[in-house]
């Protein structure tokens, strides 16, 4: 009988473990803190300057607080029932949602074919581009004066126009829809040429080779518009839509300026025709109801409006997207 004796196994080399100095420690470190420490300011002032201010409103709305007396007793949600119980709070919301329907909307497409004309071979291109940004920085006070005169109930320029036409006068401070409208133009005077130049920095991005494919394809100008800048711009638009709606739904300074009485405490018409939301928290915290605790109500309902239409056009726009990319695939796939 053979027996197999265990050869003795050879013992491993066992090194010592290099120690890593404090130079390349300090290196390390570098690489995996340096990122988050150079855009630790951004979150940091906004820490300070927005979510810290939305909290503090947030407990506002729920007490009964003053401006001169300062905090009061927890009401808890009090306030907020008793903002939806007030007619005036929706009638804000309604001239909100009209101006900005009729300011927005026309605004994004305006300025999305505007862009387009600027991108093409244009003499002094530079000019053309400078000159679509110059409402942009005049003062809204300004803007104010010159659309007052134009939109003058008695003696406006767009009256006078009308009334060439067989047009009687228009109320522009009075009648709902018409003020609603004067408003809505003085917004889109004022941000038609940013978004303009928005989009087209986006449209400059696009690679020529896409455009020279399409023209190979023998696709037209308004083709490659719709199939090839739309898509390819979608990130931009997407930033423009919801930066749209936000300001759209936090509109003030036009709808103040444009009151004939110039006091943001009673501003909105005679009767609220063109008041909208942030007017309304304006007057419940500084007017004559001296409320900031159903003023910070308000500022957190129109938070949350402006949130769940700022998700739905999110959803929406990269639905179309979405299907449009699925519509293109399927032509490939037929082809």
């Amino acid at each position: 009988m053979v027996t197999i004796t265990e050869l003795p196994t050879r013992p491993r080399d066992v090194r010592p473990r290099r120690r890593i100095g404090m130079r390349q420690r300090l290196g390390r470190w570098d690489v995996k803190v340096s990122p988050y420490l150079y855009i630790s300011p951004f979150f940091v002032l906004f820490a300070i300057t927005g979510l810290f201010p939305l909290l503090y409103t947030a407990v506002v709305s729920l007490h009964k607080w003053n401006l001169l007396t300062g905090e009061g007793p927890f009401v808890g949600l009090k306030n907020y029932v008793d903002v939806l119980h007030q007619p005036f709070f929706w009638k804000a919301l309604r001239n909100t949602f009209s101006i900005f329907a009729l300011s927005t909307i026309p605004q994004i497409i305006i300025a999305l074919v505007i862009a387009a004309v600027l991108n093409a071979n244009l003499r002094a291109r530079t000019f053309w581009r400078m000159g679509v940004l110059v409402p942009y920085v005049v003062a809204p006070v300004a803007v104010a004066m010159i659309f007052g005169q134009i939109f003058s109930d008695q003696s406006g320029m767009m009256n006078a126009i009308l009334a060439k036409v067989g047009i009687s006068p228009v109320g522009w401070h009075s009648n709902v829809l018409a003020s609603h409208l004067a408003i809505a133009n003085m917004v889109n005077y004022r941000w038609t040429g940013y978004n303009t130049l928005v989009i087209l920095a986006a449209m400059q991005a696009i690679p020529n080779d896409i455009f020279e494919a399409a023209i190979i394809d023998g696709a037209s100008r308004v083709r490659q518009f719709f199939s090839v800048t739309i898509p390819m711009i979608r990130p931009t638009l997407i930033f423009v839509i919801i930066t749209s709606t936000i300001g759209g739904l936090q509109i003030f300074d036009e709808p103040t300026m444009f009151d004939q009485q110039n006091s943001a405490t009673t501003a909105g018409g005679a009767d609220g025709q063109f008041v909208t939301v942030t007017m309304y928290l304006y007057q419940l915290g500084w007017g004559s109801q001296n409320n900031l605790g159903r003023s910070a109500a308000v500022a957190w309902l129109l938070f949350l409006v402006i949130l769940a239409i700022s998700l739905v056009n999110y959803w929406f726009t990269n639905r179309i997207a979405s299907d449009s990319g699925a519509v293109r695939r399927a032509r490939k796939v037929r082809s």
